[in-house]
């Protein structure tokens, strides 16, 4: 497990939200956006790169660099991880079901792509292990253009892992649109970190 410090909650300015909200029967919320990813497609490809795999670094990349992104519960108390690293779902072509790989994130786009390759390729079992609270967990969906997406609630509300999910992107006016998912806990992120998020991965997208 990733590094962390225990926040001290009545020194933490956050503290009365996180309590409100960390009572909710559904504390977390889903945000669906477009992301332009016409020269992140382009450069990935050119470096004969994993689109995928690439895109799995970039969001968690990006939402490493938002630090409300990085707060956890770790038995019972307020945590705040140095890093977190990345889980995504990768497709076994032959079965059709897909496998959670964990993979620590790095800080090189190719190097990380290369690595995640070699792992998902060479896991066998579809589950390793419970995935600890230091991931984001990534789950591609390719096949549909998406306008909305829900997940399955485990009914621990305090699970506040991120989820990133992203569809298939389709043309439009010369540019490659894909829909892209957020599901976050609201006891630690707001829709300011959303967009803050947003931005910056688009940030990354543009100038890669």
């Amino acid at each position: 497990m990733n590094e962390y410090k225990i926040i001290d909650e009545k020194n933490w300015q956050r503290a009365a939200h996180c309590a409100i909200f960390r009572n909710c029967i559904e504390p977390n919320f889903c945000v669906t956006f477009e992301v332009d990813v016409t020269n992140f497609y382009r450069k990935v490809k050119e470096q004969n790169l994993s689109f995928t795999l690439s895109m799995v670094y970039a969001v968690c990349k990006c939402g490493n660099e938002i630090e409300n992104f990085r707060y956890r519960f770790v038995d019972d108390a307020i945590v705040l991880f140095d890093k977190i690293d990345t889980a995504f779902t990768w497709l076994n072509l032959e079965t059709e079901l897909f496998k959670v790989v964990n993979v620590p994130l790095s800080d090189n786009l190719q190097s990380y792509v290369e690595l995640a390759k070699k792992t998902a390729e060479s896991q066998a079992e579809y589950f390793i292990a419970p995935l600890g609270n230091d991931v984001f967990q990534c789950s591609p969906m390719p096949w549909v253009t998406y306008l909305h997406i829900s997940h399955t609630n485990s009914g621990k509300k305090d699970n506040a892992t991120p989820l990133f999910d992203w569809g298939k992107f389709r043309a439009v006016n010369g540019k490659l649109l894909m829909p892209l998912s957020v599901q976050v806990h609201h006891s630690f992120v707001d829709g300011l970190h959303v967009g803050k998020f947003a931005d910056r991965l688009q940030s990354y997208l543009d100038g890669l």
